[in-house]
This record gives structure tokens, sequence and C-alpha cells, in this order.
């Protein structure tokens, strides 16, 4: 493992089940069981599968979870710059840097990077709120920008998607149950097709707090599968499933 540089404010957090470890900064950025999640649920072990890109990547989660499961090169795109530079250094961390490439820049701009048209799997961690002027906004900046659409909205994302992946190439997401009719009226207005869907809840009873989503660019319509919810709790402790997602073990 390579030495890299922290800031005073960062530690260095695992990911047990993955053998990963992950630059994090309670000031600035902490991944959530949302990136863990998504990282389990997107599906990129196929050895057809040599391309992957993450939008809205943060501080590199999702990617650098995912990159035990494929031999793909994944590229992350991350428009907050001290976000991407901790995602940087996570990868130079984890010796991954001729797996992994990490872009600094608006998502509106990745075919900059990324042929259009050329991509097997897109996953995505998006800003869950929508910008309303009564919006009451986290007062850090970095957090803001990650929960709000302040620098990008649902369709911008979708539509990038959209535009990077091949035909029959996959999109996965993580999004809020409110927001569902949203994603799926955009899937579809930018050629997506939702296939399959899973229901995370805090505990069993609850009401949902988190969807997962995939979806096929020129898939056939309808088809839709609704996988067995994710339970996050029993009592105080997380369930046997979201124990092996995150430490590789229901114990």
């Amino acid at each position: 493992m390579m030495q890299v540089k922290l800031r005073a404010d960062e530690r260095i957090d695992r990911l047990y089940s993955k053998d990963i470890s992950i630059i994090q900064s309670p000031e600035v950025f902490s991944f959530s069981l949302d990136a863990v999640l998504l990282a389990d649920f997107a599906k990129v072990s196929s050895k057809r599968i040599k391309e992957v890109v993450d939008l809205c990547a943060g501080n590199g989660a999702v990617g650098l979870f995912l990159s035990e499961a494929t031999t793909a090169h994944i590229t992350m795109i991350e428009i907050q710059q001290r976000l991407a530079d901790m995602a940087k250094r996570s990868v130079l961390l984890n010796d991954l840097e001729g797996k992994i490439t990490v872009i600094n820049d608006d998502l509106r701009n990745a075919t900059n990077y990324v042929k259009k048209d050329s991509v097997d799997v897109v996953v995505c961690n998006p800003p869950y709120f929508v910008n309303y002027d009564t919006s009451e906004k986290n007062p850090n900046k970095y957090l803001a920008i990650a929960r709000h659409e302040l620098t990008t909205t649902l369709d911008q994302i979708v539509a990038v998607a959209a535009g990077l992946l091949k035909m029959n190439a996959k999109l996965f997401m993580v999004y809020r149950p409110d927001r569902l009719t949203d994603l799926f009226f955009s899937l579809r207005s930018n050629r997506l097709e939702p296939k399959v869907v899973q229901l995370v809840r805090p505990r069993n009873g609850s009401d949902a707090n988190m969807v997962l989503v995939e979806a096929i660019k020129d898939g056939k319509p309808n088809g839709l599968k609704i996988k067995p919810d994710v339970i996050t709790y029993d009592g105080d402790a997380y369930t046997p499933q979201v124990k092996k997602m995150l430490y590789g073990t229901t114990k």
C-alpha cells in the first residue's frame, strides 16, 4: 500500500468486505451506506465489461468498492476539487492508479474524457434533493453540493449517462423513493428503460428511505422486476445482509 499525505481533518477508513482503504473527512465528505449498497447492487463482474464510469463520484467510494469486482477500467468524475483530490489519493493508497482514473470536472464535460456510446456500465450516487429557493441547505458547501442539485440536476445526470452508454449497456443508481417517479420519467426520456428496482428499508415495517434502480439503454419497454427489500437494521445492529456488504461476513 502506497503512503499518501493526509490533511489535518482526514482519516483512513476501510471497507473490510472489499479490502479497500478510503480517505474520509467529517468536515468535507464521508461515504455512507448508500455507496456500499450501490456498489453491491451494480453488476460489473462480466469480462465483457471493459469501461465503467462513476458520475458524481464524491471521494471515490463507489468506484473504489467496485474495483475488486471487475477487470474493467473505471473513470470517476467529480466536480468538487477537494473531493476529487481525496479520491485520487485513495486510488494511490490502494495501488489502483492503473485501473482507476479520477476526473475533476463537471459531468456535462464527460465526453471530453470518455468517448460517447463507449461505456458498458455507469453508476451514480447523485444529489437527492431539488434545489428549491426555499430549500434548507447544509452550511457546509461540500455537503450541500453532494446533497442538493446545486451543480447538476437529475435530468442532466441521466442525459450524460445515456450519452456515454453503449446500446443495451446499463445504468445503476441509488436514489430517494419519494423521487422515483421523477427518475423513471427522466430515464425513459433519455432512452433508458428501468428494469430492476430494489427498495431499502431501515427496519421491517418502516417506509423505504432508499431505492436502487437498474436501467438499460434502448431496452424493451416494461418487464420491470422488483427485488426483495434490503433491510438495514435488526434492532440496533446491522442485518446479516448488510454486515456481509460491510465486513464480508454475516457475524
